[in-house]
């Protein structure tokens, strides 16, 4: 990157432009030089949620010309404690809708370019070919390798974000200037090893932090000032309120970006980073049932036992009545399968389905044989057997 930034040419401002972002005009380095190249630059934030929120409002305000904005979600009452770009109002609308018109209300001069896709192997390419930079607010591991190989095959930088709880991280991966998110983490965690937001937790003002870092690496790489996160991962405890800041180095033999790359096309990110419970070399699917069956076969007179595998916390917002709790920490371990019977039909269910479909084939990898995944988990019961339940 040179000293002029990403974004070498822009256009002239007009006076309430210029009025705009006089703040911004009057800064050393960033001068009306800067700013006129903010306008005429490109930014695709992927994620309209917790870190896209402060990112995408805070790029619009600082005057980025064209945003675009990747997601296929709606939104959703969860949302709102943390994705403040969305309200009360916006609920059932698509994100990238409802992020148009709050950008638009704090920045009418911005274009915003909706992008209601799952990014893929097959669309990636296409959809970041048409950014400078890419910030990355995904919550989810195939989406972060796939935007970070697609990134090193266009030559694009990208602003990586990540929170879960009280923690987050930020870097800037950009191949050839520092290490790609791949060199530093070239294998994705097993699956279901690490909790996603809606299983574990996250604090919403967390989001405020690490999106606005975000934000200003973006902008930082547009203008080409200061020193971007390049070849550091800043790690922050927010109960701690602590920043750390850890060397990241590229990997030589990293598979798409070393010496000698052996991923030289976009891959099957799913697979890559897999699913739990999903079945192995020879394996059948798991048995399931849906929660309308499970319900019937509850009240019958030789009910199946009904297990629960989430946490505590989850519990006490919702569960079913009658459930036994065995957390899937259990499944994994192999202690609850000496606690289980096996002369007795067994259910097992979460909140979506994804655990106890783990929990299910780790019960029949052990040599339980009547065991079945309760489809859609507790928010399918809430929806379709027990609407009196409070869905989370």
């Amino acid at each position: 990157m040179g000293s002029a930034g990403i974004v070498r040419a822009g256009r002239r401002l007009t006076g309430p432009e210029i009025t705009r972002y006089a703040r911004h005009v009057l800064i050393p380095g960033v001068g009306l030089d800067g700013q006129e190249r903010l306008v005429a630059s490109r930014v695709l934030v992927v994620g309209a949620g917790g870190l896209g929120s402060p990112a995408l409002l805070y790029l619009a305000a600082a005057g980025v010309g064209t945003i675009g904005v990747v997601d296929t979600d709606v939104v959703d009452l969860t949302n709102l404690h943390r994705q403040v770009i969305h309200s009360d109002a916006d609920i059932g609308r698509p994100k990238t809708e409802s992020a148009e018109a709050a950008v638009h209300r704090v920045n009418p001069h911005v274009s915003v370019i909706r992008h209601d896709v799952r990014l893929d192997s097959g669309n990636a390419l296409a959809v970041i070919g048409d950014y400078d930079v890419v910030v990355d607010g995904s919550d989810n591991f195939p989406t972060r390798y796939l935007v970070n190989d697609a990134c090193v095959m266009l030559g694009k930088p990208h602003v990586w974000g990540s929170i879960l709880r009280f923690d987050g991280q930020v870097s800037v991966w950009w191949a050839g200037h520092g290490p790609c998110y791949r060199c530093v983490f070239p294998q994705p965690p097993p699956p279901g090893s690490v909790p996603s937001c809606a299983e574990g937790g996250v604090l919403g003002v967390l989001c405020a932090a690490i999106g606005a870092v975000q934000s200003t690496e973006a902008v930082k790489l547009l203008l080409g000032i200061g020193e971007p996160l390049l070849g550091r991962l800043l790690v922050h405890d927010a109960l701690r309120q602590t920043w750390d800041t850890l060397t990241v180095r590229a990997d030589p033999d990293c598979p798409v970006c070393g010496t000698h790359p052996s991923i030289t096309e976009l891959v099957d990110y799913v697979e890559f980073c897999g699913v739990p419970g999903a079945a192995a070399a020879g394996e059948e699917p798991v048995p399931t049932v849906t929660v309308r069956a499970a319900a019937a076969a509850l009240a019958s007179a030789d009910p199946p036992l009904l297990v629960d595998v989430r946490g505590e916390q989850e519990r006490a917002i919702a569960a079913v009545p009658g459930a036994v709790p065995v957390h899937l920490d259990l499944f994994r371990s192999g202690a609850a399968f000496a606690e289980l019977p096996r002369d007795r039909r067994i259910l097992i269910y979460c909140k979506v389905g994804g655990r106890s479909a783990e929990a299910t084939r780790l019960a029949l990898r052990a040599g339980f044989s009547d065991v079945a995944n309760v489809e859609g988990g507790i928010l399918a019961w809430i929806e379709q057997v027990d609407p009196t339940l409070t869905p989370y």
